[in-house]
């Protein structure tokens, strides 16, 4: 058993390890191609999803946003891919070689984030070439908010079918109680908060903010896969982690590109399905604290400016608002990935001690 443990151990930790490299090799390829490709915004953007103006956000955001390409997000999804292709063909090809015992490939535990966060990214760079194209109806090029939407709506609906249909899953874990049969309302808690976790890909826009603040995000559900024994899922989300770091290092200030749709869309997307994959929902919105406080800022904003014709923030999400009153865009970004690290070790306390209390 204990043999075990550390082979599982040495095995997530290589994959991470891997994960960074190939990202690392892969990175002034894909910068030279964005850049060569002239892969950003030609227009800054000047309204917002309605046609309000947006004076505050163009002032502060107009010149990163028409010389710094997007679509940095290709950089973490496709290390996935590559590092998954790799593992999962030596492991056909040399099941007992080292590489080979690294596959983590599994019907139960990664086929669906493995889906998910495919199919969302595809969407997202279709997105963003729309967007680099200033094509679409969507204000600034790209698909409609709308569409993009029911798209997203589409692939909860495709995994809430795979969980409840082909997994079994049809009851949730509720802390300091234990597992709740909810039977056919899984399907609607699934697709629920799945759109909702979507909702916070909000949480860009600064140089290094994304990436900082859904490390340690990703990073607390390893812990809880692993102490789910899920071991194939812990290793996965090890992988997103390393792809994720090698972009953060060319994403913080001066950010050599943008994660873009491509990026943010995949990995909300899979976080929801990972959350539901450790029968930890619940835990979602304690660990994702700062995606919470940054989607809720948009909700609050619209609401207000739509029932009482005014604004709550200067500008949205919260992080433009705190840059519009003057905090330096460094100090903004790191102390949110503070709070993020800060918020995914207290959801870790929460959920261990409602595990073994």
């Amino acid at each position: 058993m204990f043999e075990t443990h550390v082979f599982l151990i040495v095995r997530t930790l290589s994959l991470f390890v891997l994960s960074f490299l190939v990202a690392i090799a892969a990175a002034p390829f894909l910068i030279r191609f964005l850049y060569r490709h002239k892969a950003w915004k030609k227009k800054p953007r000047e309204e917002t999803f309605g046609g309000e103006k947006t004076p505050i956000f163009t002032a502060l955001h107009a010149e990163k946003e028409v010389s710094t390409p997007r679509m940095g997000g290709i950089l973490i999804w496709g290390s996935v891919l590559v590092v998954t292709a790799i593992t999962y063909i030596a492991a056909q090809v040399a099941p007992g070689s080292f590489l080979g015992r690294m596959n983590f490939v599994s019907r139960s535990q990664t086929w669906l984030p493995l889906f998910t966060l495919l199919a969302a990214s595809i969407l997202g760079l279709f997105d963003d070439i729309l967007v680099v194209q200033n094509k679409g109806r969507y204000v600034g090029g790209g698909i409609r908010f709308k569409i993009r939407l029911g798209l997203i709506f589409l692939i909860g609906v495709a995994g809430a079918w795979w969980f409840y249909y082909k997994l079994g899953w049809s009851s949730i874990f509720i802390p300091f109680y234990g597992n709740l049969e909810i039977d056919g309302l899984y399907l609607i808690l699934f697709v629920l908060v799945l759109l909702a976790t979507f909702s916070s890909s909000v949480v860009d826009g600064l140089d290094g903010l994304s990436a900082g603040v859904l490390a340690p995000i990703f990073a607390a559900f390893a812990g809880i896969a692993y102490a789910r024994e899920a071991y194939d899922l812990a290793a996965l989300i090890t992988v997103i982690i390393g792809a994720l770091l090698t972009y953060l290092w060319f994403n913080v200030h001066p950010a050599k590109f943008f994660m873009g749709e491509t990026g943010i869309m995949g990995l909300t997307v899979t976080l929801a399905v990972i959350a539901f994959l450790t029968n930890s929902v619940f835990f979602l919105p304690i660990i994702g604290f700062v995606l919470v406080l940054e989607s809720s800022s948009v909700i609050i904003q619209l609401i207000s400016k739509k029932f009482f014709r005014r604004k709550v923030f200067l500008s949205a999400p919260i992080h433009h608002h705190l840059q519009a009153l003057g905090w330096p865009e460094s100090q903004i970004t790191m102390r949110f990935w503070i709070l993020s690290a800060i918020a995914s070790a207290f959801g870790l306390v929460i959920f261990f001690l409602a595990k073994f209390l």
